[in-house]
């Protein structure tokens, strides 16, 4: 998709609220993926992408911005938490498993593209399976016995059968069919790699097992069309593309980075664990060669966004290795309450359309007044100053306890209800915490 920065930060802008100035990082980092790839072979091999740091408290935004970024161009993308590689100490999770972990969604992502391409022919094969499945049982289930032999008087064509298969009438009726079994997870031998399952490789040994199995006529289609799209599929060209992809488009997110910084945290582990996780990631960051089980891959044009909070170390306690291959740095703003406010009212995912949407199914038509959502707003900001910092996550937390006894209480059984929320409703829900801080200004 060759979208302009601008445009980039008008699609982000859709779903966060502020943080202009990481946005407007990420969307130049965007776009010179697109720039390069214009360029020639030769000039191309030598510009690489320029990785960001995000410094800003939890539930600013840092994650959404990385992830709908991703999703804006359907590029594979993983999120990984940098502690990982520290649970054990030094001897953490091995850090070449993030690129294994992108590359297994690349494949994912590129096969879900190549059996919508096939979808339709899939779906014919599954129909005439699945009718001619339907149709001898039909026989069989209205045979009459003649001269002692079973004579068959079938009282539904196969016309019929396809038509109210697909108008979805079949889906509860139950059916024979063979369908492969599923491998079953064995898991890691020793001597094998920390990514390599034994079942993978008994399942590239010997073939699928097929077994009959009664299944609805629903779950027989959707395991059909699965089977079907797979074989229409040449898996060869999903791997390759899938790595093509991974390694000029993957975008990989590296949260909590201040755990793995060294000096300003020193009360949290010896220094050499942290600083042995920044040494291990820095090889994948600058560009090596990591084999996968659908291949091997460059990492020098994957782009990595680093994220952490900061409140104990700094940017500069990184080692200068590490600080030198993310040149962007961004910092994150804290979130005030005209900020919530704007996120509960601007987003297309905003928290009031979710809710709203859930309690119709239960006939309940929720409606919101603005001086409702700016006094949780004005809520929200207060619970982050006077304890933990959740950001955003704190508007989850405050909706769930206000909308608790409506959401408790609905059940779908009577007719449409239309419940207002408002400043009263917000206030005597809330009573006690505001009161906590009325109190609060009292106390030295």
């Amino acid at each position: 998709m060759n979208l302009s920065p601008k445009d980039i930060v008008r699609e982000l802008d859709k779903y966060i609220i502020g943080q202009n100035e990481a946005k407007r990082a990420v969307a130049i980092a965007l776009r010179n993926r697109y720039r390069r790839s214009q360029l020639s072979k030769e000039l191309r091999d030598e510009i690489t992408p320029k990785n960001i740091i995000m410094q800003g408290p939890t539930g600013v935004g840092k994650t959404e911005i990385a992830r709908r970024l991703a999703k804006l161009v359907k590029a594979p993308f993983i999120k990984v938490e940098a502690t990982k590689f520290t649970e054990v100490g030094y001897v953490g999770r091995d850090c070449e498993s993030m690129i294994r972990d992108l590359v297994e969604y690349s494949v994912r992502l590129v096969k879900e593209e190549k059996m919508q391409e096939v979808r339709n022919k899939a779906k014919n094969i599954v129909e005439t399976k699945l009718v001619d499945v339907l149709y001898a049982q039909r026989k069989e289930q209205e045979s009459t016995i003649v001269d002692g032999e079973n004579v068959a008087t079938p009282t539904i064509t196969k016309e019929q059968l396809l038509a109210d298969l697909q108008a979805g009438k079949l889906d509860n009726d139950t059916i024979e069919v063979m369908i492969n079994e599923q491998p079953k997870a064995i898991g890691m031998m020793p001597g094998m790699g920390p990514d390599m399952d034994i079942s993978n490789v008994l399942g590239s040994i010997f073939p699928a097992q097929r077994k009959k199995k009664k299944l609805t006529v629903g779950k027989a289609y959707e395991l059909m069309m699965a089977e079907e799209s797979d074989k229409l599929i040449d898996n060869e060209s999903v791997n390759s593309e899938a790595i093509r992809r991974a390694e000029q488009d993957g975008i990989i997110f590296i949260d909590e980075i201040d755990k793995i910084a060294g000096k300003g945290s020193s009360n949290r582990g010896p220094d050499v664990s942290r600083e042995g996780v920044q040494r291990d990631i820095l090889p994948l960051v600058e560009g090596s060669t990591v084999t996968t089980k659908y291949g091997t891959i460059r990492t020098d044009y994957i782009l990595f966004i680093a994220a952490g909070a900061f409140h104990i170390s700094r940017v500069e306690d990184l080692i200068p290795e590490f600080q030198g291959r993310f040149p962007i740095r961004v910092e994150l703003n804290n979130l005030n309450a005209d900020d919530f406010f704007n996120i509960l009212t601007e987003p297309k995912n905003a928290l009031t359309l979710q809710y709203t949407e859930l309690l119709k199914v239960d006939k309940i038509k929720l409606k919101f007044k603005d001086e409702a959502l700016r006094a949780l707003a004005e809520l929200a900001e207060h619970e982050n100053e006077t304890s933990e910092n959740l950001g955003a996550r704190r508007l989850h937390n405050l909706m769930e306890i206000l909308l608790e006894d409506i959401s408790f209480n609905a059940n779908g059984e009577h007719q449409e209800i239309e419940v207002v929320i408002d400043k009263a409703y917000v206030d005597k829900v809330f009573a006690d915490t505001t009161r906590k801080y009325d109190l609060s200004k009292y106390i030295i």
